[in-house]
């Protein structure tokens, strides 16, 4: 198992003893005339020797910076305990081990052990054994269950003799779940998948669109200054906690209760919670959702801020924060991105979009979306409500987008109950069954209140399902996981499966009905015909790369699939949108009357210049094209593009890098506008790297000017790490990008 224990600062625990004073003769035992000798006198722990070095190397818990011990459950740990006198052979320790507030033995949030003699092992309650002793000083062997309370623990002690002696508190110490314990429901086999998606303080995060895929890289940090107590005092900032404290903390053995807990702290919607969401675009008083790097400023903001939420994420921001939760707490977690993910309101299992004769989204009537993409979670766990077909991967989303049991959260969701259509299962199942599996239809929305189905997609939602490789920067494609190949016979089973368990009959023996914005309703069965084929294609074309600050030029292609000619309506639009696809600003509109002969194709050359964006473009840099076809024989056709732009920014580190040594980084940056722009700023960050976040004036830029800028970091830590560079400039997106710097140790 590869594990290099990092340089701990060894912590001695100095207890004061109390005020002493004239000793007096102790009355003899009842039933005894012979007075107590001196080996009878009072013995007390002087000094607690937690072995943070030897411990945190065996837990994998040595990159937690704080003083106090952090152990994992399920496993040995080892003090050494410095008495005012040796230990007689017939006295032993009687540990105490109290969490959360008003512990008791009942709720298992306190336990009442002593030392043993024979070989210590790891069962259903805590135990000790006394390892060595030497003279004044016994060092001690304790175990706690796989499956106890986590959090921060007050560890007491008194010695069993014929005299009564009261218990000594030793100290505070931190319990963690452990996906390297057989017998723990967080336990993951695979030693390279621990170090990843339980060790691994960096990650990437997949945005942009399905053709256009970008890498974002997230620090996440959860061995950061003060990170495990802020993540702990997450879950005691919950409302469970808040009503009735002693309960919930005796919940916290259960890694489904944890998860489902930090769900719905991660967002703020109906607590005090960490981050507060906002789609709006506006972000005065607070952060951009794109601006974060990282979930340790976010974290470090919400607790200094005395737990005021932390404006403003997206859904990117709540799952890099809860990876970095999850993860600080033990469980093993991975952030995954969706591409054209459904957000179904209604739990019909199907999208429903309108447009209008341009293809324009009718927002009234639309309550329904396709996202271009959408980030969640998936923590590794055992599933015991549902069985062991249903333990792994589960996912969990912190996003605020539909409330479960009265709380904006969603999951824990088996992601292999998704896979087999089991959306009757706890948590949230017919959600995220949508978001990846939905139908995606398309309705014209005409004058007279009258509407068409335009488009009937079984396959567009759900797609490039995506996480970081385990040991690369590479991305994986996990849509497998999630559902059989898309048009396949075992797929539109399972969907039918789904739409089956849904929309059960009910007691009054009438058939559930689906309600639309339109006032209309769907039947069940409505949801599984497709739309007619029109008999002409078209798509749209991009025909040079699309460049922040440049004009785009594309062509729409038609081509007429019969052996006569046809008359062809062409409406043609574009807007700016957010990631969610809400339009922000009309960029396009106009039409066309097109003649396509006989199996002939035809192009319409578009241009849209940086004039009619620049100013509505999102910080997303995404643009929506439409087309709607309106054939003489009454068929319409709908299509779509969506674009982001590209930008460019390199990182080089010129030279090696070592701890505790300084090395140059340089970064070569581009304006992307045709115009000089002044007051760029480079913001750098990176865990093992640099202390906090480093800002660096950028010299004005000439239009297109390429231009180098250098600075130095200092690495503390050693191992692959993550250097992210932002060019943050007042006249265009953000431009982000990242390197990981193989960071050597100091010889």
């Amino acid at each position: 198992m590869p594990s290099v224990p990092r340089f701990a600062l060894l912590v001695l625990v100095w207890l004061a003893a109390p005020t002493r004073r004239p000793e007096s003769p102790a009355p003899p035992c009842r039933g005894s005339e012979e007075p107590a000798g001196p080996r009878m006198a009072g013995i007390r722990v002087t000094e607690v020797d937690w072995q943070q070095l030897r411990n945190g190397a065996a837990h994998h818990t040595q990159e937690y910076p704080g003083p106090e011990l952090v152990v994992r459950r399920g496993q040995i740990f080892t003090i050494t305990l410095e008495l005012n006198r040796s230990l007689d052979s017939e006295e032993t320790f009687i540990f105490t081990v109290e969490t959360g507030p008003q512990a008791s033995e009942g709720l298992r949030t306190k336990a009442v052990f002593q030392t043993s003699t024979s070989e210590l092992q790891v069962g259903d309650a805590w135990t000790a054994v006394k390892e060595a002793q030497a003279e004044d000083t016994v060092t001690v062997s304790l175990a706690s269950p796989p499956n106890a309370v986590i959090g921060r623990y007050l560890l007491s002690a008194r010695v069993s003799s014929r005299r009564k002696h009261s218990d000594r508190k030793l100290g505070e110490f931190v319990l963690l779940f452990n996906p390297w314990c057989p017998e723990d429901d967080v336990f993951l086999a695979s030693e390279e998948e621990r170090q990843e998606y339980v060790l691994n303080d960096s990650g990437i995060i997949f945005r942009g669109v399905e053709k256009h895929i970008r890498a974002q890289g997230w620090n996440f940090g959860q061995f950061e200054e003060d990170i495990l107590n802020i993540c702990l005092s997450i879950l005691d900032r919950s409302p469970s906690h808040q009503n009735d404290p002693a309960t919930d903390v005796s919940h916290r053995h259960d890694p489904i209760y944890v998860t489902r807990a930090i769900s719905a702290m991660v967002n703020s919607n109906n607590d005090r919670g960490v981050v507060q969401g906002q789609w709006q675009r506006k972000y005065s008083g607070g952060t951009s959702p794109l601006h974060w790097r990282g979930s340790v400023a976010i974290l470090h903001q919400w607790f200094k801020g005395r737990f005021k939420p932390v404006k403003y994420g997206q859904c990117w921001v709540f799952a890099g924060v809860m990876c970095t939760v999850l993860r600080c707490l033990g469980i093993a977690t991975r952030v995954v991105s969706n591409f054209n993910s459904a957000h179904d309101t209604d739990g019909s299992l199907s999208v429903d979009k309108y447009v209008d004769s341009f293809g324009r989204t009718l927002e009234d009537l639309t309550e329904d979306s396709m996202w271009n993409f959408h980030v969640w979670n998936e923590s590794w766990f055992a599933r015991q409500d549902l069985g062991p077909f249903y333990s792994g991967w589960q996912v969990l989303d912190a996003t605020p987008q539909e409330e479960s049991e009265g709380v904006f959260r969603c999951g824990p969701a088996s992601v292999a109950a998704i896979r087999e259509g089991d959306v009757h299962l706890a948590h949230d199942g017919p959600f995220v069954f949508s978001e990846v599996n939905a139908d995606y239809i398309t309705w014209l929305w005409n004058e007279d209140e009258s509407r068409e189905r335009v488009h009937s997609d079984t396959k567009k939602i759900g797609r490039c399902i995506s996480t970081k490789a385990v040991g690369s920067d590479s991305r994986v494609d996990i849509t497998g996981l999630y559902k059989y190949p898309e048009g396949s016979r075992k797929e539109r089973q399972v969907y039918r499966r789904a739409v089956k368990k849904l929309f059960s009959v009910e007691a009054s023996g009438r058939r559930a009905r689906v309600r639309r914005a339109s006032g209309r309703g769907l039947w069940r069965d409505d949801l599984l015909q497709p739309a007619a084929k029109p008999s002409i294609t078209g798509k749209f074309k991009v025909l040079e790369p699309p460049k922040l600050g440049h004009d785009l030029r594309l062509a729409l292609c038609l081509a007429n699939l019969t052996s006569q000619a046809q008359q062809v309506q062409v409406n043609l639009s574009g807007a700016t949108i957010l990631y969610t696809r809400r339009p922000v600003a009309e960029i396009l509109h106009e039409s066309h009357k097109v003649r396509l002969g006989p199996e002939e194709e035809r192009k319409i050359p578009i241009t849209i210049s940086y004039s009619q964006y620049k100013e509505d473009l999102t910080e997303d840099k995404k643009i929506l094209l439409a087309a709607m076809c309106l054939v003489t024989k009454g068929e319409k056709l709908l299509v779509e593009k969506d674009i982001t732009l590209e930008d460019f920014i390199t990182i080089k580190v010129l030279g090696p890098a070592v701890v505790g040594m300084a090395v140059v980084v340089e970064v070569m940056v581009v304006n992307p506008l045709l115009e000089r722009v002044e007051d760029c700023v480079l913001m750098v960050e990176g865990s093992g790297l640099l202390r906090g976040q480093l800002s660096i004036d950028v010299p004005s830029l000439e239009p297109q000017e390429r231009a180098s800028v250098r600075f130095n970091i200092t690495p503390s830590k050693s191992g692959p790490r993550q250097l992210q560079v932002d060019l943050v400039s007042p006249h265009f997106p953000d431009i982000k990008g990242f390197v990981i710097i193989h960071v050597a140790k100091a010889k």
